[in-house]
């Protein structure tokens, strides 16, 4: 199941942040995507939590300041992520690897990555270990031209194997990281 936007955690990190700055109930809805309801509700449980502080200054403005144990629980928050993305990208890593060692294996010479990429950097890691060709294509238009049988193509993960005529020795990021959100 994928994991839902943390609201609570991205409110706390940008009072913590942005210290004086007077960020307003309005600011941090607009920041976190909720409600200006939704942000005040938030923050009333954060106060609750004694995560943060709360002082009205006059009739229409208040500031918030994060408390020694909010500093905590931010730390410990993104611990916790940043164990999760290392996690991630291990098994994004240790997918693409055998996709493009299975691909030398086909006598495949070269690997065509399609669009933009977060995980390019590991696709071309790949590439150079087993001595392959690593190409770039941001139009998948023109992709295709490129290709002949010896090609590996890899589709961004913003391009879904819906929006592309499958063809074989092919790889789609999305299909990946959508497996790898439903084995979490």
């Amino acid at each position: 199941m994928p994991e839902l936007i943390d609201t609570e955690y991205i409110i706390l990190e940008n009072l913590y942040d942005s210290p004086g700055q007077g960020l307003r109930q309005r600011d941090l809805a607009l920041i976190a995507g909720t409600s200006l309801g939704m942000t005040n509700s938030i923050l009333k449980r954060l106060a609750q939590k004694g995560w943060i502080t709360i002082q009205k200054m006059n009739s229409r403005n208040i500031q918030y300041a994060v408390t020694i144990e909010g500093t905590k629980e931010i730390l410990h928050r993104s611990y916790g992520y940043f164990k999760r993305t290392i996690k991630n990208v291990m098994a994004y890593k240790d997918t693409i690897d055998e996709a493009i060692f299975r691909a030398k294996r086909k006598n495949i010479s070269a690997v065509l990555l399609v669009g933009i990429s977060d995980l390019e950097f590991i696709v071309e890691h790949s590439c150079h270990r087993y001595g392959l060709s690593f190409l770039k294509s941001v139009d998948t238009s023109t992709a295709f031209q490129a290709m002949d049988d010896h090609t590996f193509a890899v589709f961004a993960e913003n391009i879904s194997d819906t929006d592309i005529i499958l063809r074989k020795n092919t790889l789609f990021l999305s299909r990946m990281v959508l497996q790898n959100m439903a084995a979490l």
